[in-house]
């Protein structure tokens, strides 16, 4: 199925604020370093798909005009539903409903509201299932706005959260939601999807009632922001420039769960006696015939794996699990091809080695990286400016990784069911790549954005072959 045969028609755009007004002690949230060092125009996009035999009626060619009628009464029963519960949610993650203050160190919380964006698709699900094309799910998702930036480039007044419920012909519903990056990692997302999914299951009890942790947002308590304006230091549009948005193309590559377990059993004695986990050997093979692909001759290049760790596990003690914003470290690997003989023309990876140098580099990056309060907010930031001069050598290959393996958006029922897959769009970000569960939560679906030249040499690679499937058809 093209791109081009996606119709996406946009119904109505509303802003949904906070069912009740968010309190006067709470109007600003502070911004933690590590809130500062991403880029405020980045989102991340998230879609969750649920098919029509989950009560979730839609409009087919065939309907009567009364049959078709009472369709898109159903259909604004559903968004509706969607927006009450929203709104509901928005009280507790109120950042959300916000907007991002001049400065780069807060967020005004004055319930500017979310985004919310109806849409019908011209298309039945099972189109969208038969050719799961990323790319083309881009218009799944609710586009941002360009932003008024301030002196500093700092993106102001776009909406934080924006959302889109796409309605298919013939039944189905997908939840299109983007996230700004600048106010949450990929565990918060999570978490407010759980959240408000919840919320609306459980919309028929007590409006007082709170089914779930309520996230704290003080992550600037514990990491303390830095003044960017009365400092020698960089503004946040060039601490972390992480995200390379050059031309580039995004790919769909599953790892059913018996090519992940026969991953793990041949590449078992690089970690022996413990056991590589399903993310590591597949985070290692993605990079190994990315390396390759890399290649413009026959050397290949040395290359440098970006990946994050989840700071409030590894803090001692740990530190709330319902801390929301980005509470997360950088952590970076590198790795070099070896000599398979004498002649330079024979570099090559191994793939075990890489498992254990990949595993040991974490290994070693945790141990050294602040773990402890007080939080040194300069180290952290000094990490990054290595990491960013790192990027700057032309003749290594980088590659980043976001791993969301793990979260339990599969468990998100807003009273139709659970998802039927959950996925991301093309993410625009040259050489990098998520990783999320299939819905058996054993295997997993690689995201995957290169270069074209790189790409074509990439989904030809016979190791990557052995053990994924180029865009398969969702199940």
């Amino acid at each position: 199925m093209a791109t081009d045969l996606i119709k996406v028609e946009i119904i109505e755009r509303q802003t949904v604020k906070p069912s009740s007004p968010t309190p006067h002690s709470s109007r600003t949230t502070q911004l933690s370093v590590l809130d500062q060092m991403v880029l405020s125009h980045v989102y991340f996009p998230t879609l969750l798909f649920y098919s029509g035999n989950n009560n979730i009626t839609g409009s087919g060619g065939g309907a009567t005009s009364t049959g078709m009628e009472a369709m898109r009464m159903k259909e604004r029963d559903y968004c509706q539903h969607l927006i009450r519960s929203l709104a509901k949610t928005l009280t507790h993650f109120y950042p959300l409903a916000g907007r991002l203050s001049k400065g780069n160190d807060m967020i005004q919380c004055t319930d500017d509201g979310a985004e919310f964006v109806t849409a019908r698709v011209k298309c039945s699900l099972s189109q969208i299932f038969e050719h799961p094309d990323p790319e083309m799910l881009t218009g799944l998702v609710p586009a941002i706005g360009q932003p008024d930036c301030d002196d500093d480039g700092v993106s102001t007044r776009l909406p934080l959260l924006a959302v889109q419920a796409n309605l298919f012909e013939y039944g189905g519903i997908a939840i299109g939601l983007n996230f700004s990056h600048k106010v949450v990692d990929g565990i918060t997302a999570s978490a407010f999807i759980s959240c408000w999914a919840k919320t609306a299951l459980d919309s028929v009890g007590d409006d007082d009632q709170v089914p779930f942790m309520v996230p704290k947002f003080d992550a600037a308590s514990y990491f303390p922001p830095l003044d960017f304006l009365n400092s020698s230091q960089p503004s946040s549009a060039e601490l972390v420039g992480i995200i390379k948005q050059d031309k580039c193309i995004t790919k769909r590559f599953v790892f059913d769960a018996s090519k992940i377990a026969t991953l793990q059993s041949n590449l078992a004695s690089a970690l022996a006696p413990h056991a590589p986990t399903r993310v590591l050997v597949v985070s290692a093979l993605i990079w190994k015939c990315a390396m390759e692909a890399s290649s413009k001759s026959s050397n290949i290049p040395p290359s440098s794996f970006l990946l994050t760790m989840d700071l409030r596990r590894w803090f001692e003690p740990p530190l709330p699990q319902n801390l929301a914003g980005n509470v997360v470290g950088i952590l970076v690997v590198t790795a070099t091809a070896s000599l398979k003989g004498q002649e330079e023309s024979n570099e090559t990876i191994d793939l075990k080695d890489l498992v254990a140098k990949l595993s040991k580099g974490i290994a070693q990056q945790k141990e050294t990286y602040p773990t402890k309060l007080p939080f040194d907010s300069n180290e952290a930031l000094q990490r990054a400016r290595e990491y960013e001069k790192l990027r700057g050598n032309v003749d290594m290959y980088h590659l980043c990784s976001g791993i969301w393996c793990r979260f339990p958006f599969y468990e998100a029922d807003f009273g139709w069911g659970k998802p039927t897959w959950v996925s991301v769009p093309s993410i625009g970000c040259k050489d990098a790549f998520y990783l999320i569960d299939k819905r058996d939560g054993k295997g997993i679906e690689a995201l995957l954005s290169l270069s074209e030249e790189i790409m074509e040499h990439f989904e030809s690679n016979p190791e990557l072959l052995k053990y994924a499937s180029v865009n398969p058809r969702v199940m």
